[in-house]
């Protein structure tokens, strides 16, 4: 019987000590899901948009900018970044252009352009030659 008292004993300092193990990790943070990707910027980046559909290009880029910097889902980010690459291309800054379409590629690498924003004859060759690792 003293036997079956100290296993019982046992079991019950492991439970305890099991116990005591996860609340310490729960505290650190460590079997916590991971947060969901923080949207700040999502108002910023439309704001963004609209000033771009408007033909503002400088505020546009500017605020696209603060957009990413604020936080976006990843989708959000490949449109921002999609964004300023057009804006880059069409000032004529090849470089920066490629530089925003390596950025929105490296969240997605199957990301696409629309038809219509492929056949754009600027920045639509660009994006191609990006893609097909030229």
């Amino acid at each position: 019987m003293n036997g079956a008292r100290t296993i019982t004993q046992t079991g019950v300092y492991r439970a305890l000590a099991a116990l005591a193990l996860v609340s310490a990790l729960a505290g650190c943070g460590l079997l916590q899901r991971p947060a969901a990707p923080e949207n700040k910027g999502g108002p910023t980046l439309a704001a963004a948009l609209r000033q771009y559909e408007e033909g503002q290009y400088v505020e546009s880029a500017r605020m696209l900018q603060n957009a990413i910097d604020q936080g976006l889902a990843d989708r959000e980010r490949i449109a921002a970044y999609k964004h300023l690459a057009f804006i880059h291309c069409a000032e004529g800054r090849e470089r920066q252009c490629r530089e925003q379409f390596r950025k929105a590629l490296a969240i997605d690498p199957r990301m696409e352009l629309a038809p219509t924003e492929a056949g754009h004859p600027v920045w639509g060759p660009v994006f191609r030659a990006l893609k097909s690792g030229r």
